[in-house]
């Protein structure tokens, strides 16, 4: 399912940008790069909880603005900035499935970037680097409220990205982009103070975007 979307992207993308090409100038050392894209935010999620069953986590589609700075002709540093609202659920606990709430997503990350054609109208290219996921606006579900279990706290914590993507000129200095990343970023979750634990979950989404870019 994912594979067949991210394929039916990536041909539409390109077919689009293909239409609209024209002549545009190359990147180089000094130049910036702002985007902005949709991304769709699928969860590779798995770990277990003190009360059975396994964490499940929602995919979400939500807009991301990125900022990319080419240290050489080559070589970039790209932030990305994005956040997300997910509503996990504890599938086949000894309760049954049971919503956890709803909690908020901020992982910025910093990837570096190697760019293989930079002159070029199509240009891929690769990344690696890290990010922070902060967990905010936790908020128990209405199922746990019932239980007594009124409260709920994520772990902050650093984890791994890597990243790889192409950019297609359109015209001047915009240019038509499809970007694709994975993360490796884990948490703690606790609820009502302990009472109910699920330790080291693995959230792990893979972030497919589709955006425009401005050279300058």
């Amino acid at each position: 399912m994912k594979t067949k979307l991210l394929t039916t992207c990536c041909i539409a993308g390109l077919a689009a940008a293909t239409l609209m090409s024209g002549v545009a100038e190359a990147k180089e050392k000094g130049d910036w790069m702002i985007r902005a894209r949709g991304i769709w935010v699928s969860p590779d999620a798995g770990g277990t909880t003190s009360i059975g069953g396994d964490v499940d986590i929602d995919d979400k589609v939500v807009p991301e603005v990125d900022f990319t700075y080419f240290v050489t002709d080559n070589i970039a540093l790209e932030l990305i900035a994005a956040t997300t609202k997910h509503n996990p659920v504890v599938k086949g606990s000894d309760l049954g499935d049971v919503p956890i709430g709803s909690v908020w997503l901020l992982p910025p990350t910093v990837t570096v970037q190697y760019h293989f054609a930079p002159q070029e109208d199509f240009s891929p290219y690769v990344g690696a680097g890290v990010n922070y996921t902060f967990f905010y606006s936790e908020n128990t579900s209405d199922t746990l409220d019932g239980l007594g279990l009124t409260t709920i706290d994520y772990s902050d914590g650093f984890g791994w990205a890597l990243q790889a993507g192409v950019d297609y000129k359109i015209k001047d200095q915009w240019y038509f982009n499809i970007d694709v990343k994975k993360l490796f970023l884990s948490t703690d979750v606790s609820i009502a103070n302990g009472a109910v634990t699920a330790p080291d979950v693995d959230i792990d989404p893979w972030i497919v975007g589709v955006g425009i870019g401005y050279l300058f």
